[in-house]
């Protein structure tokens, strides 16, 4: 008897053991249980081609998890067991930024109070994973497709795929679902043709509010609408829309009912025409009533190389009315603006690009007289490439590599006068060439002069040639004879004009005075005149040539008696007197602009 009490009596000791530890392990869970991880921040950053999304809590025990929705151009990240504040759940535009990501909510899931959803909206469908750090989760979205690898993307998280239907049966997405969240409503206010990009929806009502129109296409598009009260007035419609953008869907009620739709983020304000244009005039008498009441500043802007008188002509116009004012001290080449901060920085950024150094150009010419037979070898008349390999198209096209073309003007038969005009692309052993061809007596080089202008200003080389005739008057028994000088001349004007990407372009007019064949010798010799004008586009540093400009020469060649046929008076009997030989000499005209100044002139170098 004493061992079965003994026995009765562990067996309710160890009955009521188990039930105290018991009752300790269940509210050792419950507290657990209870007990949640708290988001404290939400940061976005963008580090070049990548965007990153930053979640800090305050433990390391998270269970975060992330799923794809492309349908929706979506990233969702689900934080299991997770608190957090309205401040820090705030949702954020980011559409300003390039990256991919234009849009930020976090909110409560609807079916688990106890857990959080931060939704990702994206331009496109690209790439992320997931990284977990102590105390803080971190995604990563690619700014363009290609950034990540593969094998990064499996090795850091598995890629999970949801669609549309099984994010909402989770709970319902809170943030835009447009193509394009940033650009959805501008459509709206666009001239012309509209492009409409929202996600397709259906309509088929009838006699319905305008108001509850508006909100179904709220719950469509995920923007927030609001309205004003006189849309509660309007009448009601009747739609038959099927599978149509829900931002045409919006512009047709906008149209129908004459009213305005305007974007701040993704809130839609929809109001009447008349209300809208109320609130524009208020805004701008607003805005004009600050600039009035805003403190004026004064500043001075020394002006390098423009004129005051011209700077302050352009600037007059970016004044506030009644308010600014702008001075031109000459002495000092300065003006003297005084206006709002914001008009006079605006100034500051006028004079910084439009006062800088007039561009100047150096004009290099070399003027060549060479022979008829000598030009037709080097291809001047024939358009053939001159002295290096050739180097393609001969159409006056610019070409990149060694060597130079230019294409010929037609010349009728028997014509004296031709004009030729061509470019090279370098000038390398162009020297060279002009040397030899002047010791092989077949040409020279008459002269090689240079000039600076400015941009936009004519420069003239003039060269003179004076020659002399006699002039022979016989009165009765007297004849008196005088020599008079006659000058022919060779001018060449060329203005040039820059290019802002460095380019020049050259404006010539080249005048030639040429001597025509004396009837006798000693006889005066008239003067005919030969011009060119043209316009041509070269590259900074190429060349281009003039030629076509001809001059005849006669030539006599005396042979006999070595010394006995310079005797003077008798000498005639001790010679023989050839035909006299014509020769037909070109001027070609070598002219090189080169912009001496590019870097100080503000000009992007030509590619």
């Amino acid at each position: 008897m004493v061992c079965d009490m003994k026995k009765g009596f562990f067996q309710i000791v160890t009955k009521v053991s188990l039930i105290f530890i018991l009752a300790i392990n269940i509210g050792y869970s419950q507290e657990e249980a209870g007990k949640q991880s708290e988001l404290k921040a939400i940061e976005f950053k963008q580090a070049g081609e990548i965007s990153q999304l930053l979640l800090t809590f305050d433990s390391n025990d998270v269970q975060a998890s992330k799923f794809h929705v492309s349908e929706d151009k979506q990233i969702i990240i689900d934080l299991k067991n997770v608190k957090s504040t309205e401040r820090v759940m705030r949702a954020f535009d980011t559409s300003e930024f390039s990256g991919s990501i234009v849009f930020v909510s976090a909110y409560k899931k609807p079916n688990d109070p106890r857990s959080l959803r931060i939704a990702l909206q994206l331009r496109d469908n690209v790439r992320s994973f997931l990284k977990r750090l102590p105390n803080r989760v971190i995604v990563e979205v690619e700014n363009r497709f290609g950034v990540f690898t593969q094998k990064v993307v499996n090795e850091t998280q598995t890629f999970e795929e949801k669609t549309k239907e099984a994010v909402k049966a989770a709970g319902k997405l809170l943030v835009p679902k447009s193509e394009s969240v940033e650009d959805i409503l501008e459509n709206l206010t666009l001239s012309g043709r509209k492009k409409y990009i929202g996600r397709k929806i259906s309509f088929n009502v009838k006699d319905v509010k305008v108001e509850e129109l508006l909100k179904m296409i709220a719950d469509s598009s995920g923007f927030n609408i609001i309205i004003t009260d006189e849309i509660n007035t309007l009448k009601p419609l009747t739609l038959n829309l099927t599978n149509v953008p829900w931002d045409q869907a919006l512009d047709t009620i906008l149209g129908l009912n004459n009213l305005v739709a305007t974007k701040n983020g993704i809130i839609l304000m929809v109001q009447t025409l008349k209300k809208a244009t109320e609130a524009k005039k208020q805004e701008i008498e607003a805005k004009k009533t600050a600039e009035k009441e805003e403190p004026l500043v004064t500043k001075v802007f020394p002006i390098s190389y423009s004129t005051t008188e011209d700077m302050s002509k352009i600037l007059t116009e970016y004044l506030t009315a009644d308010r600014g004012k702008i001075s031109n001290d000459e002495r000092t080449n300065s003006l003297i603006i005084k206006d709002t901060p914001d008009v006079i920085e605006k100034m500051r950024k006028i004079i910084e690009v439009l006062d800088t150094q007039t561009p100047q150009v150096l004009v290099e010419s070399k003027v060549v007289e060479v022979n008829e037979r000598y030009a037709k070898e080097i291809g001047l008349r024939n358009g053939i490439q001159f002295g290096y390999d050739p180097i393609g198209s001969t159409d006056g096209v610019l070409n990149s590599g060694p060597g130079f073309s230019f294409n010929t003007a037609p010349v009728e038969s028997g014509s004296i006068f031709g004009a030729v005009v061509g470019r090279f692309n370098r000038l390398l052993g162009l020297n060279f060439d002009l040397q030899l061809m002047e010791s092989e007596a077949k040409g020279k080089v008459i002269s090689s002069p240079k000039v600076i202008t400015q941009n936009k200003k004519e420069a003239q080389l003039t060269s003179k040639l004076t020659t002399t005739f006699r002039e022979i008057d016989q009165d009765g028994d007297n004849i008196t004879v005088t020599f008079k000088e006659t000058t022919a001349e060779l001018s060449l004007k060329v203005t040039p004009q820059v290019t802002n990407e460095g380019s020049i372009a050259l404006s010539i007019d080249l005048k030639r005075e040429v001597f025509s064949l004396a009837p006798s010798e000693g006889a005066p010799r008239d003067k005919v005149e030969r011009a060119v004008k043209t316009n041509v586009l070269v590259e900074n540093g190429s060349t281009i040539v003039l030629g076509g400009l001809y001059q005849y020469e006669k030539t006599e060649n005396h042979s006999g008696v070595p010394f006995l046929k310079d005797l003077p008076l008798v000498g005639w009997l001790f010679r023989t007197l050839y035909n006299p030989l014509i020769l037909k000499q070109e001027l070609i005209i070598f002219l090189t602009p080169r912009i001496i100044n590019q870097e100080s002139a503000g000009l992007i170098e030509g590619s």
